[in-house]
């Protein structure tokens, strides 16, 4: 969806914004159903969501993509800032273990081959001064969870953000994902995930690395076999060779799936920032 608004519209991809926006929404929960709602029948509107057709209308009617997300944050009443890392247009591509190589974001995940690194095309884009300032002014910069090589790393891509994060005195956390992701991380343990976010930035941009170790029902994981997706395994010993402190404990629900307990792992980083400012 996002990918075809960009090329019929000429906008930047709204997908990540309006997930954004839905999770800090302080809505009623139709607003945030409505925005994640996607058409599914045979019409022109298959699989585009109405979450990104509203931000593309509205950077449309406002000339801005910027104004269109400050619209949409107040029709959803969200907490805090949705802030675009760059405004630049660029593309994602994955350079792959056999060298060839996928444009696209959309794209990447369809390939089933190991991907070595991933880059932005044009190189060099400028970050928003407002991503700066967040950084700057952060207590504290949480990674993920989220699609590694799709979501999480293509952010730590554009020029100055790194170095903008490890300059910044907010600690730094890094979420990591409780299953594996097809196409995307194959086989990978909670080592090979911060590995891959370091080897794509610098050394020390993580303090902390938040990873799962309960055991996740049976049924469950047979569902998640099904689309080739895994528990990923906590390889603590090799993370603390990358200078990582590790924080291991029960951070999920399993329902109808398996996802990071929202009310867990947000008293497990509060607890870490009150911390960090104790022995400031």
């Amino acid at each position: 969806s996002s990918g075809r608004l960009r090329d019929q519209f000429d906008v930047l991809p709204p997908g990540d914004i309006r997930n954004c926006l839905v999770a800090l929404a302080d809505t009623e929960p139709l607003m945030s159903d409505l925005f994640q709602f996607r058409f599914s029948d045979e019409s022109e509107l298959k699989g585009h969501s109405f979450g990104n057709l509203f931000i593309t209308a509205l950077t449309k009617v406002t000339g801005d993509f910027d104004k269109a997300i400050k619209a949409s944050s107040q029709v959803l009443a969200i907490r805090g800032k949705v802030i675009p890392a760059t405004y630049k247009k660029v593309t994602l591509v994955a350079q792959h273990k056999d060298d060839s190589e996928t444009v696209g974001e959309a794209n990447i995940p369809k390939k089933r081959s190991p991907i070595n690194r991933v880059y932005l095309k044009p190189d060099g884009c400028s970050p928003s001064q407002e991503a700066l300032d967040a950084i700057r002014d952060a207590d504290a910069i949480v990674f993920g969870p989220g699609s590694l090589y799709t979501s999480v790393i293509p952010n730590l891509l554009i020029k100055e953000i790194p170095d903008a994060i490890r300059k910044s005195k907010a600690i730094k956390i890094y979420v990591c994902n409780v299953m594996t992701q097809a196409g995307e991380t194959d086989g990978y343990t909670a080592y090979d995930h911060v590995n891959a976010i370091i080897s794509h930035t610098k050394p020390n941009l993580i303090d902390y690395c938040i990873i799962n170790t309960t055991k996740i029902p049976e049924e469950f994981l047979l569902k998640y076999r099904q689309e080739n997706a895994y528990p990923v395994v906590a390889d603590t010993q090799k993370l603390k060779e990358l200078g990582v402190e590790i924080i291991e404990g029960n951070v999920v629900s399993a329902v109808n799936y398996v996802r990071h307990n929202s009310d867990k792992l947000a008293k497990l980083i509060i607890n870490l920032i009150h911390a960090s400012m104790v022995y400031k």
